[in-house]
Parts: C-alpha cells; structure tokens; sequence
C-alpha cells in the first residue's frame, strides 16, 4: 500500500518539475540567457523539492509544521501559476499547456494523501488481529442464528406434537361420549317403555311379593356429596330398631320411597348403619 500512495505522487512531482523547467526556460529564453533561466527553473524546482523532502522527514518523524507546509504549497503554486502563464501566451499548443498546468497541484494533493495513509496505515500485526476479530464476530453471529433456527424448528415440531397428541384427545373424548349418549338414550327407552316397566314389574313380583318396586335408572351427572358423620356418633342400632327406622323413612311419603330416598334421607337424619346392614334392614321391611 505504501508504494500505491507514493510511487503516483513521487512520478507526478517529476513531471511537474519537469514542466516547470521546460517552461521556465523557453518562457524566459527569449528575454534573458538561457542559463539564466535554467538557473531560475532550478530554483522553483529546487525549492520545491527541499520542502518536500523537509515535509517527508518531519512526518517520518511523527511532527508537522505549518510554515513548510505553506511553503511547500506556494512552490507548487508558482509552478502552476508558470505553467498558466506559458499556456495563456503561448500562440501554439495553448490548450495542450493549460491541459497540464494543473500537475503541481495534483502532485502537491497525492503527497497530501501519502501522508494521511502513513498517519494511519497499521501494521501487518493489527491487520491481522483486526481479521481475526472481524472473523470471529462473524462465526459467532452464524453460529448464533443456526441455534435460533434449530430452537425454532425445536419448538415448531413440539407444538405440532402437543397439537396432534390434543386433537387424538379431543376425537377420542368425543367417541366416548358420543357412545355414552347412545347408552343413555337407550336407558331412558327401556326406562319409559310400558313393556319394559311391566316386563321388570312381573319379573319382581314373585320375588317380593305385595311390593310394587320403582325402577330408576342411575342419574348421569352431578352428585351430592354424603354429610360425614359426627365422629361421636351414637352406638350402634340393633337390627330391630333399624327395621323400625327404615319402615318409618320409607312410608314418610306416599307412594314408598326406593331406597336410594330412604338411604340418603337415613344419614341425612345423623344416623349411623353400614351400606350392608342398611339394605339389609330394608329388604325386610319391604318383604
């Protein structure tokens, strides 16, 4: 990169120097001896050239002045200046003159650029630590965005999953209680049908004579909970003073209570009867 920056500079102040002289002397031959005037191109040439290179060893050495920079800039601006008188009173080429009468300060612009790369030009080390850097912000950030698309493609098949898994839940909740309304709706039929009722009537009347039983079917829905009982509860009834009891909670009400009534009205009461001895105690009264 060095010689990128200088080798154009270093080219263009030789062909302005070059310019000048030529200039110089063919501009001031016809007035004055032709040393005369090489003498005074060198000079415009010399001068230039020692601010130049004053310029180059302050910069080598991390200084600046203003007093040579502004030197160094009027050296290039008499060149130029020389270069555009030549042009504006030459009567052949004027145009070709004033093409390059420019070079000076092209030249004076290219060492100024020369100079802010030498200011920050970096060493072949920092290159390289600053790409390795850049390197390894760039394999984080790629690395970053594949764990985003894998938790998102993660994710993605996970809810397509719980979504599948509710969807069989949902078909098989509504097959069973799809099956269970068919099941209800036939109880209900055998429940309301006169044949059924007759047919069940006939079948129990010859197991318990003189009792007409009331058929219901088990409710499909919300249950009443059952009061616990105290635990200080009383001692234990007998059998006859269960059976005594019973017959009086079952013809509380007329017709008969079943016994699902009379059970829940029996512990309803506070009283205290295993399910066994209860049933048992109503199968004989109803006998």
């Amino acid at each position: 990169m060095n010689a990128k920056t200088v080798l154009p500079a270093v080219a263009m102040t030789a062909v302005s120097m070059v310019l000048t002289l030529a200039v110089v002397v063919m501009w001031l031959g016809t007035a004055v001896p032709w040393p005369v005037a090489l003498v005074v191109g060198l000079g415009i040439d010399g001068g230039w050239l020692a601010t130049l290179a004053y310029e180059r060893r302050l910069a080598a050495q991390g200084d600046h002045s203003r007093a040579v920079t502004a030197v160094g800039w009027s050296f290039g601006l008499i060149a130029a200046g020389v270069l555009v008188a030549h042009a504006l009173t030459a009567e052949e080429s004027a145009g070709a003159w004033l093409a390059v009468a420019w070079l000076p300060i092209a030249a004076k612009a290219l060492w100024l650029v020369h100079g802010l790369w030498e200011r920050t030009a970096l060493t072949p080390a920092a290159l390289g630590a600053i790409r390795g850097i850049q390197q390894e912000a760039r394999d984080e950030a790629a690395v970053s965005r594949a764990r985003l698309r894998a938790e998102a493609a993660t994710e993605e098949t996970r809810l397509t999953a719980v979504t599948e898994a509710g969807a069989r839940v949902a078909r098989v909740q509504a097959k069973t209680a799809q099956e269970l309304s068919r099941a209800w709706s036939t109880l209900e039929t055998a429940r309301d049908g006169e044949d059924t009722g007759r047919a069940l009537t006939s079948v129990t009347r010859c197991v318990t004579p003189g009792v007409t039983p009331r058929w219901e079917l088990p409710v499909w829905g919300p249950t009443e909970p059952v009061a616990a009982l105290p635990l200080d509860a009383g001692p234990a009834l007998t059998d006859e003073a269960l059976g005594t009891l019973v017959d009086q909670i079952r013809h509380s009400e007329s017709p008969a209570l079943s016994y699902r009534e009379m059970a829940a009205r029996f512990r309803a009461a506070g009283h205290s009867a295993s399910e066994v001895r209860l049933r048992a105690a109503w199968k004989r009264v109803a006998a």
